[in-house]
């Protein structure tokens, strides 16, 4: 991944760009529940913007910074360096640095100090998300329009359910009182482009995303210009409106389990309380009930599909959940048992 240089810092008045750039871009054209979770956020909580140095990542941390100026003393801006372009990686974190100072702006910087040549999409996330847990309780993201449908494309070809078909979120809440924010999901690549350059501004520009090494950028590049010529409408604003059904429906199979509440003080799973309700909420009583075993226990597809079905049918079974442990269902109740617990007058079944 290299990024080339798009124009300097240098003669570029940064918070002069902010200022227009929020003239020309309300904060009512900003996800309407990201102002909601603002309304109600704590006043002395941190806000900290993931600043690659990009588009996508500037215009929010100037919009940020515009919109809110009674939250300056509480933001931050935190940069991490993948160290998979060499100079150009070097050159990323001088332009945020310039941009910041000239913000007042606090930036928290870290690097991937196991980075390797050929290393994978998922390996670079993982690093650097490891370093925005570390660093962010309120993370805002840089996740546009375009991102949706990129996303959406990339999670049907693993087959996810509504969860995962629902990302990106606006308020997206995680473990341990996280939460991630993405506000420029109302809004186009080539708007946030736009907006950018009719204020003045300058950003850095990643010239892999043109090419065809990582999924994300093959989808780009070949399969969403195909498949919004061929809708002869505005297909990412359709893709955009899917994801927030999805939510929707997502919301109400959590809300749903939450007020069934089959899961027992000793971590059992009631069954007798999933009985005849429909598949997609058993699928995802399952799961939690899986999440919550030692270790998080995960499992292959199949696996999960055969524990599945025994719990339609109420069916009294033993299935391996790999070297550690079995889960147990029989007398209206799942159950986890470790290796080496036996039990009697189970169907067993192998992972």
């Amino acid at each position: 991944m290299t990024r080339k240089r798009a124009g300097a810092t240098a003669g570029v008045r940064w918070t002069h760009c902010a200022a227009k750039l929020a003239g020309a871009l309300s904060s009512d054209q900003l996800h309407p529940a990201v102002l909601a979770w603002v309304k109600a956020a704590p006043r002395r909580k941190i806000w900290s913007v993931a600043f690659s140095g990009g588009a996508d990542s500037l215009l929010l941390l100037l919009l940020v910074w515009a919109h809110w100026p009674e939250r300056r003393a509480q933001l931050r801006a935190l940069h991490f360096n993948h160290r998979l372009r060499g100079a150009e990686s070097r050159k990323d974190a001088v332009f945020c640095r310039r941009v910041c100072r000239a913000l007042g702006i606090r930036l928290i910087e870290g690097e991937w100090k196991e980075s390797h040549r050929g290393a994978s999409e998922a390996e670079a996330r993982t690093a650097r998300h490891a370093f925005f847990d570390r660093h962010a309780a309120a993370l805002w993201c840089g996740h546009q329009q375009d991102d949706i449908a990129e996303t959406i494309f990339m999670r049907l070809a693993r087959g996810s359910g509504t969860a995962g078909l629902a990302a990106p979120r606006p308020v997206h809440v995680m473990p341990r009182s996280r939460v991630h924010l993405r506000p420029l999901l109302m809004l186009k690549k080539s708007e946030i482009v736009a907006a950018l350059r009719q204020a003045g501004a300058t950003w850095r520009e990643d010239e892999t995303n043109a090419g065809r090494y990582f999924l994300r950028n093959r989808m780009r590049r070949d399969v969403l210009p195909a498949w919004q010529q061929a809708a002869e409408r505005d297909a990412f604003a359709g893709a955009a409106r899917s994801r927030e059904l999805l939510e929707e429906d997502d919301a109400a199979l959590e809300a749903w389990l939450e007020e069934l509440r089959p899961t027992v003080a000793d971590g059992s799973l009631n069954l007798r309380k999933l009985a005849g309700k429909p598949r997609a909420l058993v699928r995802r009583a399952l799961h939690r009930w899986l999440l919550a075993q030692p270790g998080a226990i995960r499992i292959s597809r199949q696996a999960f599909d055969n524990l599945l079905q025994d719990v339609m049918r109420g069916r009294t079974t033993r299935q391996s959940l790999g070297s550690k442990g079995f889960a147990v269902m029989g007398k209206g109740r799942l159950r986890y048992a470790p290796s080496g617990k036996k039990s009697r007058g189970f169907h067993r079944r192998s992972n």
